[in-house]
């Protein structure tokens, strides 16, 4: 039995999400039995956010997310793909409005259809952290920290909202095959 870790330390973005799809790729093939996955993100773009929780969800071994320090925005939806999710005791987990970074001329078009997807990711984003925290003591008002009231979780409260399991120090076991994702 062989853990796979993967380090990802940086945005969530088109280079990153397909290095992470890589790296977790190889490491099926390299007959993984798990991939703990270490986090300190400040987040992203949410569309590769996504498609980053999709594919690990899909994967056919456990996945461990650990925060590694900082866990921030769209990053909160890649470290909520874990089974097993633990954060060390001074580690951090912010969520807060979206926004783009807007260039050149729009459209109303253009403008209309940047209101719809905002909206889309808004209630998928709300509605992932809803299914994976579900039964937790405290419940999240995801729709308000994204929208006008940004929240800070202490691993204390990670706990009570189900954002992780557990408070613990990351361990690396000998033996252990490490990746890196880095930008």
């Amino acid at each position: 039995m062989t853990t796979h870790i993967v380090h990802f330390t940086g945005a969530i973005n088109s280079t990153t999400c397909g290095q992470l799809i890589d790296k977790c790729s190889k490491a099926i093939a390299q007959d993984a039995s798990e991939i703990l996955l270490t986090v300190a993100t400040m987040g992203g773009e949410c569309s590769y956010g996504f498609t980053m929780f999709n594919f690990l969800r899909s994967l056919p071994i456990p996945v461990h997310t650990h925060n590694l320090g900082t866990v921030e925005s769209m990053g909160n939806i890649l470290f909520l793909a874990g089974e097993r999710r633990t954060a060390g005791k001074h580690s951090k987990f912010l969520f807060h409005p979206f926004h783009w970074n807007l260039h050149g001329a729009i459209d109303h078009a253009r403008m209309s259809e940047y209101s719809m997807t905002l909206d889309h990711d808004l209630q998928a984003y709300a509605r992932i952290v809803a299914e994976r925290t579900e039964g937790a003591q405290e419940s999240l008002d995801i729709a308000r920290y994204l929208i006008a009231a940004p929240r800070i979780l202490d691993p204390e409260h990670a706990v009570t909202t189900g954002m992780i399991q557990a408070v613990e120090e990351l361990r690396i076991n000998p033996g252990s095959v490490a990746w890196g994702i880095h930008e």
